[in-house]
């Protein structure tokens, strides 16, 4: 008597059940969906996702922070515009009537600050009261009108619309009356308006750019657009229920422009892979029809089963490991970084929930004919092509050859390709930090012209890179004298009251220099003599203050995507040393990835494939540093989950651990190869965008993926496991013994 078949696990019966009522679990999910897409972009409940977002970057509780709060005072909430003119001389007489009439027509509605009716010092230099609003080269002025509110209350939002007003109407008649000078109008709130539109334009164009050549990609392999489309819809599933609850998380935390095309790309890129290894394991499945019926439901039902219990298992398997990864960015102190971990880890649980439901329900509703010959392979010479580069990979093919190609000198291929990633990753050594979302606004914001000629025409108005603040007056100029003797230093600017403290702009000969200058104006702050109180602030300041903060928690988020990658990696494979293997070669390849954008953006060579300007960027941003580790880690582990399952299958059904290596390989290799490019080409088109920060991003993540889905698995996983084979899957008895009794079959 045979033995009663064993339960289908809880992922096979959920699968089962979502294909057994399609139209139902499918229209769920089109409520969510509209549901989702109608409170985020619809503007259902009065405001949009973009209409609640910032731009202000992140930032930390540091010695820059609490020197701005003693610099702006205990003063009212304000909004500030400013009117900027070059080009004009401010000695001209028609310089002075759209002033003088702008400060008429806003009355009290705000205080208006400008240079005309102030004469100059004896010698001749401008009075210290307006020199801020002079050109450096006394060829143009500022107008600064300043709303202010109510105690804690923000200002009255139809005042700032009317003093708003009557500076475009000013800005106006400046051009009408100099025709060739630089006439704009800026402030914060039109900065970060600037900066959503763009932030729009770069996510439709990555959008445009990804899902067309992802479709094709997915044409290829499965061979009829029945087949390639529905991962797709698991990816609109995904990003549109990621964008309502990211509109949710801006009713309790700011929630950041760069942070939309993150979970974009990064919900696009998971569903995607779930889909395509979902889809795929069920034709395979379905192949296997040993004389059965395969047009009734009951063998439909079953081939969706085994697939949800295996591809299945693989999905969750490889979420649980992203959603652990998404878990290091709450190790973070800024809200930024914690709302972009928030947003990861809502976008990963939607997709790995469409991936086991949705999904299953569209194979049952229209399984059938996803394992008919597509419409492509109809096509003289392409059936040809589409079959060798199909989603079902034969049992013998490249990926094993290549990989037994690898298993004859396994020692040599692990420590050659590692080399090769080492060297790769060598411009870390040289890495330099900076907040390139304030050193490279995008040309195509409306604000840029105003910033831009702000900070070379204005330096004394525009943001410093680095400043002195203190208390008193004496205590700025005797700590200013020091400062000024500092390498890279090439001026101190006299202090200036501001708050309730005073305030030295430090110029610099290099941008480049100022986070190394602001830790040597710290480190030898105490050695000056008769300074009390002091404190560095500016640009260059807070970055210094995020990285210390970054470098201080990364100990935390390294601890808990380390811990839960290996506890998770040994309770799937009951090994100890296949999770630290995974370790070592996601390291390897996410330096190598790192060097690369080091020597593509902070050394200029990627300048003119990517339009930027390398003055305008003097490193590897901050934040890209942190979500190309964690996000990089979490993509890695995800192509590491597709390889261990089959390697664990083969393994399971009694093959040796050279075989199920290569057989293991051939049978995940094709999915990962596609999943791998269109994750590459989703990545490089938000590469596209203007935005200089997801610019990197999409770049050091396209490189990471390119190389973890090449070097990495093609050659450096299955050289190290073969010459590891022999301790592949041990664990000391007691581990082993828990394994037993608690590792995850399903």
């Amino acid at each position: 008597m045979n033995p009663p078949a064993p339960r289908p696990g809880l992922l096979a019966r959920l699968g089962r059940s979502s294909a057994r009522h399609p139209v139902v679990t499918i229209a769920a999910w089109m409520v969510l969906l509209v549901v989702a897409l109608g409170t985020a972009i619809g503007g259902v409940t009065g405001e949009t996702l973009f209409d609640r977002l910032v731009s202000s970057g992140p930032s930390v509780d540091g010695e820059s922070r609490r020197a701005d709060a003693l610099l702006s005072g205990d003063g009212p909430a304000r909004e500030g515009f400013t009117l900027l003119v070059h080009g004009v001389d401010p000695a001209d007489p028609r310089a002075a009537e759209p002033a003088l009439a702008l400060a008429q027509e806003i009355g009290d509605d705000a205080s208006l600050a400008a240079p005309f009716g102030v004469p100059p010092l004896p010698d001749g230099s401008p009075d210290p009261r307006i020199a801020d609003l002079l050109a450096a080269d006394g060829d143009g002025f500022l107008l600064a009108a300043v709303v202010e509110g109510s105690g804690d209350e923000a200002p009255d939002a139809t005042a700032v619309a009317r003093v708003r007003e009557a500076l475009e109407e000013a800005r106006a008649e400046y051009r009408e009356a100099f025709p060739g000078a630089t006439v704009e109008l800026g402030g914060s709130s039109l900065v970060v308006g600037s900066l959503i539109r763009v932030l729009r334009d770069d996510l439709a164009r990555g959008e445009a750019v990804a899902l067309p050549i992802a479709l094709l990609v997915m044409l290829v392999v499965f061979g009829g657009l029945l087949a390639a489309g529905i991962p797709l819809v698991g990816a609109g599933a995904a990003i549109g229920g990621g964008l309502g609850i990211l509109f949710g998380f801006t009713h309790v935390t700011d929630v950041d422009t760069t942070i939309i095309n993150v979970v974009t790309a990064v919900g696009l890129g998971l569903s995607i892979d779930y889909g395509l290894l979902m889809v795929s394991r069920f034709r395979e499945e379905y192949r296997r029809a040993d004389g059965a019926d395969t047009g009734s439901l009951e063998f439909r039902l079953g081939a969706i089963e085994r697939t949800s219990g295996s591809a299945g298992r693989t999905v969750a398997f490889s979420g649980v490991t992203f959603l652990i990864a998404s878990a290091g960015f709450l190790a973070f102190e800024p809200h930024l970084i914690r709302a972009t971990g928030l947003g990861a880890i809502s976008v990963t649980l939607i997709a790995i929930a469409s991936a086991l439901t949705l999904v299953p329900a569209l194979l049952g509703r229209f399984g059938e004919r996803l394992v008919r010959p597509g419409v492509l392979t109809r096509i003289p010479g392409v059936g040809r092509v589409l079959d060798r580069f199909g989603d079902v990979a034969p049992a013998e093919g490249f990926f094993s050859r290549l990989t037994r190609t690898v298993q004859r000198h396994p020692a040599l291929w692990s420590i050659a390709t590692a080399l090769v990633l080492v060297a790769l990753g060598t411009p870390l050594a040289g890495l330099r930090l900076s907040s390139t979302g304030v050193d490279s606004v995008p040309p195509a914001s409306d604000q840029y012209t105003f910033l831009a000629t702000l900070r070379d025409e204005f330096p004394a108005a525009a943001t410093p890179r680095v400043a002195l603040v203190t208390a008193t007056e004496a205590d700025a100029d005797a700590w200013a004298a020091e400062v000024a003797s500092l390498a890279h230093v090439v001026e101190v600017a006299d202090p200036r009251p501001s708050g309730d403290g005073w305030r030295a702009v430090v110029h610099l000969d290099d941008p480049r220099e100022g986070p190394g200058v602001v830790r040597e104006i710290r480190a030898a702050r105490d050695d000056v003599p008769g300074v009390g109180e002091a404190w560095v602030t500016g640009l260059d300041a807070r970055t210094v203050d995020l990285t210390d903060s970054l470098v201080r928690d990364s100990g935390w988020a390294i601890l808990v995507i380390v811990a839960g990658t290996v506890v998770l990696l040994f309770l799937m494979t009951g090994s100890l040393v296949i999770p630290l293997k995974a370790l070592v070669a996601s390291a390897l390849s996410l330096g190598a990835s790192i060097g690369v954008l080091v020597w593509g953006f902070q050394e200029g060579n990627f300048a003119g494939l990517m339009g930027f300007d390398p003055a305008d960027v003097h490193g590897v941003d901050v934040l890209v540093l942190v979500l190309t580790f964690i996000f990089g880690f979490g993509l890695a582990m995800d192509y590491e989950m597709f390889i261990l399952s089959r390697i664990t299958e083969h393994a399971d059904a009694g093959a040796g651990a050279a075989e199920a290596i290569a057989l293991g390989l051939q049978r995940s290799g094709r999915i990962i190869t596609s999943a791998a490019l269109i994750i590459i080409v989703v990545f490089a088109g938000f590469a596209t965008g203007d935005f200089m920060v997801i610019k990197q991003l999409g770049v050091a993540l396209a490189v990471a993926v390119l190389l973890d889905a090449t070097i990495v698995r093609c050659l450096l996983v299955p050289a190290l496991m073969t010459w590891q084979r022999r301790i592949m899957w041990w664990a000391p008895a007691p581990l082993k013994r828990l394994h037993a009794r608690f590792g995850l079959s399903d």
